[in-house]
């Protein structure tokens, strides 16, 4: 299975937010919208990602004072990203071994999607599911 058409049924809105806006700002707007990543943007460019743990990291070496400062501060960066036609276990694969929970999917430059380790975790738990099925429908019938 392909991310593309893991992708292919979603809707197109994306939460982004912008490289300049304030590391508060963001906070809540992460809260707000329950999610634990923002693709962040500059110019309609993926420049980075703002996690939770980037907010957390940063508070705990300077303090509080950092809701204060730009995004751009503190994202991660240079964003670890996929394309639509990656499959899903590479993807997968990919987010281990960078230890990143959230993919920006990219095609022709532009981002399509953002996906996170659950949205993949999902995938291979109903896979397994139907093979499962799938195993006990043909014990029983043979």
């Amino acid at each position: 299975m392909t991310i593309g058409r893991l992708i292919e049924d979603r809707d197109a809105a994306i939460t982004t937010c912008e490289a300049s806006r304030s590391v508060g700002d963001a906070v809540s707007l992460l809260a707000e919208r329950r999610i634990g990543a923002l693709p962040v943007v500059d110019g309609g460019e993926v420049v980075g990602i703002f996690s939770e743990r980037d907010v957390i990291y940063r508070i705990a070496e300077g303090g509080p004072g950092i809701l204060e400062q730009a995004v751009q501060e503190v994202m991660t960066s240079p964003p670890v990203t996929v394309g639509p036609e990656a499959s899903a276990l590479a993807a997968l694969s990919l987010m281990t071994r960078r230890r990143v929970r959230h993919l920006p999917v990219m095609a022709a430059g532009q981002m399509i999607a953002f996906i996170s380790i659950g949205d993949l975790v999902k995938y291979r738990i109903d896979m397994i599911e139907s093979e499962a099925e799938a195993m006990r429908n043909y014990i029983q019938t043979a």
